[in-house]
C-alpha cells in the first residue's frame, strides 16, 4: 500500500494514536517499538477498542484488512506526515534552540490565534516522533502550524525539517544543552543551524533576534523577519524590557505586562510579537494574548506557598539556562533570597566542570542562602557560610523538615530528573 492510499484511510480517522490506553472511536492506531515493548501485540486491542486501522511491521500480528503491514511503522508515521503536510499545504512556523522553545511555541500560538485557526505541537512532543504527530494532528481547519524542535545530536533538524518543511524558523538561542551529543557548544550551534541551512536552500524566511550575533551572522544570506533592543531599522524595535520579577515589554506604543519571570524569558515575547506582527496580528491583540498567558508544568511560575514568594523553574536546566535564571533572581529587588538549585544532566564530560562554574559564580553572592543538590554539585562543594550541599534530594528534604522557609523568595531549578518541583510539598 503507498502512503498516498494509507493517508486516503488516514483521513477518514479521527486521528493517529499510538497508545491503545487513548483509543477512542475511529482512531488510527500506529505500532511502534521501544527498547521495552512492541505495539504491535497491542494491534487486535486497538481494533477492538474501535480504531478503523491499525499499521504493524510484524506480520505475525495480522489480523483482517483494517491492518496495515509495513516494513517500519515509524519510518511509515514520518512518511504519512511529511505527505500530510504537503496535502493540508498551510504556512509552518518552526521553532528550535538550547533554552526557551516550549515556551516561546506556546506564545506564539496565543498571539496568532488571535487571528487564525492555529495548531501546535502538544507539550513537548519535538522530535522524531512527536513532530510527526503534530504534523498529523493538523486538519483542513488549521491556517498555521507551529512545530517544535528538539534535538541532541548532528542532524536530527536537518531530519524533522525535511519532515515538516517548515515555511518559516526562529532558533530561540544556542546554549550549553546536550552537550554530550551534540559533543560541545560548537556542535549545538551547527546542529541547531541545520535549521537555517534548511530555510536557505529552500528560500523560506526566518524569524532573528538581531541582538545575537551568532543568529545574526548565519542568517545573512536568508530572508529574516528582525526584532531588536538595540536597533531601530530592525522589523520590530524593542524599546523597553524589565523584570522585577515579571517581564514588561514596550513596543511601538504597547507595554506589555506579562505573567512571565525573569529577563531571559524577554526574547521569547519579544518572538512572539514579531512573529504576530509578521502575519497582521493588532498591536492590541497581542498585547491582550501575552497577558492573558500563564505558563504551567514548573516552567518560570511564581507560587505562593505559605508566607514565600517561589519561582518555580523546574521542569529543566543546562549551563545556559541556569546562569541566566540565576543572574535574573540576583538582580531582583527583593530581600530574604534562597536559591535552590539541582544537578544539570547530559553534559558529558563537561560535566563537573559546568557545576563548577555555577558554584564559582555564586561564591560572591551575598545575603543569599544557597542549596545546591545533587552528586555533580556536592563533588564541586567548597566552605561558604551562604552554601548548602546535599548529595541527593532525600538529604535537602530532611534538612527542610528541621529548618522552615518564612517570608522568603526562593529560586527552584534543576533538570527534569531531578524533579525539584517536589521541594513544594516541605515548604
Amino acid at each position: 500500500m503507498t502512503i498516498a492510499e494509507i493517508h486516503n484511510l488516514f483521513i477518514q480517522s479521527s486521528g493517529i494514536v499510538i497508545d491503545t490506553r487513548k483509543i477512542e472511536p475511529k482512531s488510527f492506531f500506529v505500532a511502534l517499538k521501544g527498547e521495552r515493548y512492541d505495539a504491535n501485540t497491542f494491534a487486535k486491542e486497538a481494533l477492538e477498542k474501535g480504531a478503523l486501522f491499525v499499521i504493524i511491521d510484524n506480520e505475525d500480528y495480522f489480523i483482517d484488512e483494517r491492518t496495515i503491514l509495513v516494513d517500519d511503522s515509524l519510518a511509515a508515521l514520518q512518511e504519512l506526515a511529511k505527505f500530510h503536510r504537503t496535502y493540508l499545504n498551510i504556512p509552518i512556523i518552526a521553532l528550535t534552540g538550547s533554552n526557551g522553545k516550549t515556551t516561546t511555541k506556546e506564545l506564539i500560538q496565543v498571539v496568532l490565534a488571535k487571528k487564525f485557526n492555529t495548531k501546535a505541537t502538544i507539550g513537548n512532543l519535538n522530535n522524531h516522533i512527536g513532530v510527526p504527530l503534530t504534523l498529523l494532528s493538523f486538519t483542513n481547519e488549521t491556517e498555521i502550524g507551529i512545530v517544535e524542535m528538539g534535538a541532541n545530536h548532528q542532524k536530527e533538524i536537518e531530519f524533522l525539517c525535511d519532515i515538516a518543511r517548515p515555511d518559516f524558523g526562529y532558533i530561540t538561542n544556542f546554549g550549553k544543552a546536550h552537550l554530550e551529543g551534540f559533543g560541545g557548544v560548537e556542535g549545538v550551534i551547527k546542529g541547531k543551524s541545520e535549521m537555517y541551512a534548511y530555510l536557505k536552500s529552500n528560500h523560506k524566511k526566518v524569524f532573528v533576534n538581531f541582538d545575537d550575533v551568532i543568529q545574526e551572522e548565519k542568517t545573512k544570506q536568508i530572508e529574516r523577519i528582525t526584532f531588536s533592543t538595540a536597533n531601530e531599522k530592525c522589523n520590530i524595535f524593542i524599546k523597553s524590557v524589565t523584570a522585577n520579577p515579571m517581564v514588561s515589554i514596550g513596543y511601538n506604543a504597547v507595554e506589555i505586562k506579562s505573567n512571565l519571570i525573569g529577563l531571559y524569558n524577554a526574547n521569547n515575547i519579544n518572538a512572539a510579537i514579531t512573529i504576530g506582527n509578521y502575519f497582521g496580528v493588532s498591536d492590541a491583540a497581542i498585547e491582550e494574548a501575552l497577558e492573558s498567558y500563564i505558563p504551567e508544568n514548573n516552567r518560570s511560575q511564581l507560587v505562593t506557598k505559605n508566607s514565600n514568594e517561589i519561582i518555580l523553574d523546574a521542569y529543566n536546566a543546562n549551563p545556559s539556562s541556569m546562569l541566566v535564571a540565576l543572574e535574573n533572581f540576583i538582580q531582583l529587588d527583593k530581600e530574604d533570597k534562597v536559591i535552590i538549585i539541582g544537578d544539570m544532566f547530559e553534559l558529558g564530560e563537561e560535566s563537573l566542570e559546568e557545576h563548577k562554574s555555577i558554584v564559582d559564580y555564586l561564591k560572591n553572592t551575598k545575603n543569599i542562602q544557597c542549596h545546591f543538590i545533587g552528586q555533580d554539585f556536592y563533588s564541586n562543594k567548597i566552605e561558604n557560610e551562604n552554601f548548602n550541599f546535599y548529595k541527593d534530594f532525600e538529604l535537602f528534604i530532611a534538612f527542610l523538615k528541621e529548618n522552615h522557609f518564612f517570608n522568603k523568595m526562593l529560586l527552584i531549578k534543576g533538570s527534569r530528573g531531578m524533579a525539584l518541583e517536589r521541594t513544594l510539598d516541605f515548604i
